[in-house]
């Protein structure tokens, strides 16, 4: 079964499962989805994200996109595999 089914899967099943399994499932899960879950009313937040953005536009720091960052990490890994 790929990814995508096994989400849509995930996705029935918590429509119509009982309170308790779903609270179970979320506290499994709770600290990851606060990890990957922007709080956009958070000023702080949204201040260094602003700080970041400019010092990229400005040049004060270097950026890379995420196809650059990965052929990096990968063409380490395959060195390391020589």
């Amino acid at each position: 079964m790929n990814t995508s089914s096994i989400r849509q899967k995930l996705v029935d099943y918590l429509q119509v499962a009982d309170d308790k399994k779903v609270e179970a499932i979320y506290s499994i899960l709770e600290k990851e989805i606060d990890l990957i879950t922007i709080n956009w009313e958070d000023k702080h937040f949204i201040k260094e994200l602003e700080k970041r953005t400019a010092e990229y536009q400005n040049g004060t720091i270097k950026a890379q996109s995420w196809d650059e960052a990965k052929a990096q990490v990968f063409g380490s890994i395959q060195q390391q595999r020589g």
